[in-house]
């Protein structure tokens, strides 16, 4: 019987203490600002949509930017990473594209919520439909950008640089060098860029990615909450519904964007690469016009499939890991902009 008893209470008291620190920590979340939650929730869905698309993603930037890449497609191409990298090969860049992707996503759902409250505020002849979210996502986007793209700079180039470091065989025989230093991560990209270049080579190619976000990301709000606009009431919550819109919204908007993606992407690695004609981009105009004259217009849609295999799931895994997450730090749901105050 003792035994028996001491048992039972030893359940219990675990049990208790499990309920108070099960009740310690909703209480600790609950008194979480709400951008911390925000934080939280969209660092976490991004850096594991990132996570889950890295294969793709560093096999598109190869498409974008390596010669021996373009004229392959895209089975091809994650055929020879993996002969000549190995699985991990799948996943170089990916410390930089995560670490920079939890920074972006928290500022660009916080600084879209700030933008579209300003505009509503400020600008009421504007109304409150999806046009407001077009200019908030045009210029929460420009904004994240600004903040992060150091890291997607470091993201491309070690993202880059790792084929290369294999060596090629010449005509002769003789095995040739990688010209390019080999980075030994994201402080030494940084590092080694910002010596060579200072503040300007860091930002070197965000002309191109700021004129290519800006449409972006305001093309993806408008194009989502003008579909959410036709769907029927009932439905308006339906996951499936938000992913549909989502990946539809992205789709669009990637495909009208995407030929100065692939002139950011080339500016970023210039200097890894030799250059037989000893053309450097002035800007972004320079470089859609050396492309198309030089590699041909196909050129600046290299990667584009790749980009659609890899947005639909992108966008389904970051919307249900973000819905979890909000679920699971108690987000309340976003006020509609229909129904936000402009007083």
């Amino acid at each position: 019987m003792g035994s028996s008893q001491g048992s039972t209470l030893s359940t219990n008291v675990a049990g208790f203490v499990e309920g108070s620190s099960a009740q310690g920590m909703v209480k600790y979340i609950d008194c979480l600002p709400v951008y911390v939650k925000e934080l939280i929730a969209g660092g976490a869905a991004g850096g594991f949509a990132k996570t889950a698309v890295a294969p793709l993603e560093r096999t598109k930037i190869l498409l974008q930017t390596r010669t021996g890449f373009q004229s392959l497609g895209v089975w091809r191409s994650l055929q020879k990473l993996l002969e000549t990298e190995g699985f991990r090969g799948f996943y170089k860049g990916n410390g930089a594209s995560v670490l920079r992707i939890v920074p972006y996503a928290a500022l660009h759902f916080m600084t879209y919520e700030q933008y579209r409250c300003w505009i509503l505020n400020n600008y009421q002849i504007l109304g409150s439909g999806p046009v407001i979210d077009l200019l908030a996502g045009s210029a929460s986007g420009g904004t994240a950008v600004l903040c992060t793209y150091p890291l997607d700079l470091a993201r491309t180039k070690l993202a880059y640089q790792q084929v290369k470091n294999t060596g090629t065989t010449l005509g002769n025989g003789v095995s040739s060098v990688a010209l390019q230093p080999a980075y030994d991560g994201i402080k030494d990209v940084l590092r080694s860029v910002y010596k060579e270049g200072g503040m300007r080579g860091l930002y070197r190619g965000v002309g191109p990615t700021l004129i290519g976000i800006l449409p972006y990301a305001g093309l993806k709000f408008y194009i989502y909450e003008e579909l959410k606009t036709h769907v029927p009431e009932e439905h308006q919550k339906s996951i499936v519904m938000r992913l549909s819109c989502g990946a539809l919204a992205g789709l669009f908007g990637q495909t009208f964007t995407y030929p100065l993606d692939v002139v950011r992407r080339q500016m970023q690695v210039e200097s890894l690469q030799p250059s037989v004609s000893g053309h450097r981009y002035k800007n972004t105009w320079d470089g859609l016009s050396f492309i198309v004259r030089n590699q041909g217009w196909k050129q600046l849609f290299a990667g584009l499939s790749i980009n659609y295999i890899k947005i639909v799931p992108s966008v389904a895994i970051g919307f249900t890991a973000y819905d979890t997450m909000k679920n699971w730090l108690r987000i309340p749901p976003r006020q509609k902009s229909q129904n936000v105050s402009t007083s």
